[in-house]
């Protein structure tokens, strides 16, 4: 099931930026960048939907707001065109660092232009998707057009877009006259993706056409009939990215898991699978299941943790100790159930503290159900032979690792 968890980078300008991943079920088929319009935020409805798609179809999707938009932190009116462009490039640089470097960049609105700018400088893009992008970035001016004379005159004039106030400093102005596209698409040498709506009224399609002239093939078109700038029709943003999905998935191969090693008699074997980070097969007598961590912290989410491999561990060896007692004994046991969550508490009271470190110690809670016709006392016992499964008593004895390098 896709999820979405809360991230921070650090933005262009030395900001907190703040993002969400979606993640895919499973092994990303690749990491994607969506960068909003202009003004506007990571949480506008259509990067919401059309990363939550993304996912849907297994792609894990970073939406973050450029400096001083949204949640992040920053002043607007000290960004321009070239900053959002630098924006996009920590953002990949927090991808690469952390999880993945990004295969795929998408861009609505001016986030479009700046996703087709931003391409050059990431080697690991191997597509770009524009949604309703205009052909250099300058249109933006149309947003204010009645104020343009009062920022060139005055150096900073405040107006509202989409019903906000913003500030607009001259220095936005005199960047976005110094990028046009056509330099950008002519050497940009990647699959690019231009879908765009022939109503769209705040960006005309025009637009679309002087964009998909100037780029090189491979190059594709996709109309978005009917829809507004903003795609605020969920069917539109739905489309959009079933579209990107459908399209990208030529270019971004998944990454294919190696076979899993070879059994060894009464050992376990441990190998990376390949397919993604911190993910690895596990084969034990022969069984073999996978083994991984979370995407929130970077890894596929396709096998569980380590603890949780550990708590399995306890959870079956209690599991089985007490059907082995219970059927020795000719107790009438339908069924046993055993719950293990592990945790790491502060040590308050415990022999091996060290006075004056903070010591903490490993906690895991065990909950057994047993169905069956039993007493009070039958359910003692049960209790009492849960503590003596042999991987309880490993758990709590000394143990040695002999770790050689073969």
């Amino acid at each position: 099931m896709a999820s979405t968890v809360r991230v921070e980078f650090t933005g262009s300008q030395g900001d907190a930026l703040a993002a969400r991943m979606e993640w895919p079920a499973g092994t990303p088929l690749g990491y994607a960048i969506f960068a909003h319009c202009f003004s506007c935020s990571k949480d506008i409805f259509a990067a919401n939907r059309i990363a939550r798609q993304l996912a849907g179809h297994g792609y894990a999707v970073l939406r973050f707001d450029f400096t001083g938009l949204g949640h992040s932190e920053g002043d607007f009116a000290n960004t321009n065109f070239s900053s959002n462009i630098d924006d996009l490039v920590a953002a990949a640089r927090f991808l690469e660092n952390e999880y993945e470097a990004p295969s795929l960049l998408i861009g609505h609105s001016l986030g479009g232009a700046a996703v087709i700018a931003a391409a050059s400088a990431l080697p690991s893009v191997k597509a770009i998707a524009t949604l309703g992008a205009p052909s250099d970035a300058e249109h933006v001016k149309h947003q204010f057009i009645d104020r343009v004379e009062e920022i060139e005159r005055e150096g900073v004039a405040e107006v509202s877009l989409g019903g906000r106030p913003f500030t607009i400093r001259k220095h936005l102005l005199e960047d976005i006259q110094g990028h046009t596209l056509e330099n950008a698409l002519a050497s940009l040498r990647r699959p690019l993706l231009i879908a765009h709506s022939p109503v769209d009224a705040t960006v005309g399609i025009d637009n679309a056409s002087r964009l998909f002239l100037a780029a090189k093939h491979p190059k594709s078109f996709v109309s978005l009939d009917g829809a507004d700038h903003l795609l605020s029709r969920e069917e539109d943003a739905v489309f959009a990215a079933d579209m990107i999905a459908s399209w990208a998935g030529k270019y971004l191969a998944a990454p294919a898991r190696r076979a899993p090693p070879r059994a060894k008699p009464n050992t376990v074997v441990v190998s990376e699978t390949g397919a993604g980070k911190y993910e690895n097969w596990v084969v034990a007598n022969g069984h073999v299941s996978l083994a991984g961590e979370p995407p929130a912290v970077g890894g596929t989410g396709n096998g569980p943790t380590p603890y949780e491999l550990l708590s399995a561990s306890l959870g079956t060896c209690t599991s089985m100790t007490l059907r082995m007692y219970a059927d020795r004994k000719g107790w009438p046991i339908d069924d046993i159930l055993v719950e293990v969550i592990h945790a790491k508490d502060h040590a308050e009271d415990c022999e091996t503290c060290v006075e004056g470190r903070d010591v903490k110690v490993d906690i895991f809670e065990r909950t057994i159900r047993v169905k069956g016709n039993l007493n009070a006392e039958q359910h003692g016992r049960l209790l009492e032979i849960a503590d003596k499964c042999p991987v309880h008593k490993s758990l709590h004895s000394s143990v040695v690792v002999r770790t050689k390098l073969a």
